[in-house]
């Protein structure tokens, strides 16, 4: 069966892009049952007791602290060996009672809901989403007061939660950065609470503290986007100028001053001449979606390539595949960090793989106007380089 998942991009509004995203916070409200069918505590339920969850992907916080897991957790060794942390669902509701927060990081790749959650924001926003799930039960703040060095979209999926936001107090921190942010005022430019079916936009180095309200238990999700700044254009750039010879060359470290500043100033006018590209930040953005991280899917049991099925469906499991045409009319497809050059005829094929979900064999013949074999051999280069998957339809 299907998970439907909810069109969450769509929500966000046209404006969201223009005049929100990297700005200011954000608060959509929303009907109830707008995240029904994406996860509920039965699914998250059934993801506690069907994977062996190490921590720190699974861990229980309070006041910004984990708590240690075999406070929660008791050691299995199995008779290869081996250890594993089984969980303990009483001393897990005793802590919870207290006022700790479960945690389950990176929950996109555990649950094809939100995976497929997670690729549409991805296609979106053109950037990494990583979604974390949160469960708490009391009004104790299970992280106290702080900011995340990354853009947040969160979705409170049941019950309420209760927000204090700050605000920032230094502009667009890093994780590695020169300086840390001045410590938050001690009154909260806003305080709201999310219900079911809201959703809060917090951009990064906003200050914020989060608890359950009075009484009432909360499921929510936080969908973290990974930053596109300055720092890493300037590392792409120097990786990329290490074509050029003067780029890779040593330092004259035992030069005269003379040849010491015509090395800065030969370098300083490369660097110039790359910023003088008005078409520069189009080539690193391109770039980074080409190596964008695959969610790698198996394709079983099609391990010997893709049969010529016509009910089979293919879909891209990068949701940021960069499509182009060359000076020969070749279609070029670069996806998870590899590059695939095919025939002019497969370009409407591919087009509609790279807009996302999953289309039948036949259906991609069909928009290229190729036998459904040929369209098979295309999809079992595609699944055999890691950024396509395969299976039966339904």
């Amino acid at each position: 069966m299907t998970t439907v998942v909810p069109p969450v991009v769509a929500h966000l509004g046209e404006d969201f892009l223009a005049q929100v995203y990297g700005r200011t916070y954000r608060h959509f409200p929303g009907e109830p049952d707008r995240f029904g069918g994406l996860i509920g505590w039965s699914g998250l339920n059934a993801l506690l007791t069907h994977h062996r969850l190490e921590p720190p992907r699974l861990r229980l916080s309070i006041d910004g602290e984990a708590l240690p897991h075999h406070a929660y957790t008791v050691p299995v060794t199995t008779r290869r060996s081996t250890v594993w942390h089984r969980l303990k669902p009483a001393e897990l509701h005793r802590h919870l009672i207290e006022g700790a927060t479960l945690v389950i990081d990176a929950i996109d790749e555990l649950h094809p809901g939100v995976g497929r959650l997670a690729r549409e924001l991805e296609r979106h926003l053109r950037t990494g989403i990583q979604v974390n799930a949160y469960a708490s039960w009391t009004p104790e703040e299970g992280f106290g007061v702080h900011w995340d060095d990354h853009d947040v979209l969160v979705l409170q999926i049941d019950g309420a939660k209760r927000w204090r936001i700050y605000g920032p107090t230094r502009q667009a921190p890093l994780h590695r950065d020169t300086d840390v942010p001045e410590p938050p005022p001690n009154e909260p430019l806003v305080e709201l609470v999310l219900h079911a079916g809201d959703m809060l936009y917090l951009p990064r180095g906003w200050w914020h503290a989060v608890a359950a309200s009075e009484g009432v238990h909360s499921l929510h999700l936080t969908c973290g986007m990974q930053t596109t700044t300055g720092a890493d254009l300037l590392q792409w750039l120097s990786e990329d100028l290490r074509r050029e010879t003067l780029v890779r060359s040593d330092l004259p470290r035992f030069g005269t001053e003379e040849e010491k500043a015509d090395f800065v100033r030969s370098l300083s006018d490369l660097v110039v001449k790359e910023f003088g590209d008005s078409h520069l930040i189009d080539r690193y953005l391109a770039m980074r979606d080409a190596t964008e991280r695959a969610r790698l899917t198996p394709s079983l049991p099609y391990v010997e390539g893709v049969p010529p099925d016509p009910a089979l469906m293919v879909r891209l499991v990068t949701a940021r595949a960069h499509l182009r045409t060359d000076s020969e009319g070749q279609s070029i497809l670069a996806a998870g960090g590899e590059e695939w050059t095919f025939a002019a005829q497969a370009a409407p094929l591919l087009a509609l793989l790279t807009e996302g979900g999953g289309h039948r064999l036949d259906a991609l013949a069909e928009v290229a106007g190729i036998s459904v074999g040929q369209a098979a051999l295309l999809a079992s280069e595609l699944v055999d380089g890691e950024v396509a998957a395969v299976d039966v339809a339904g």
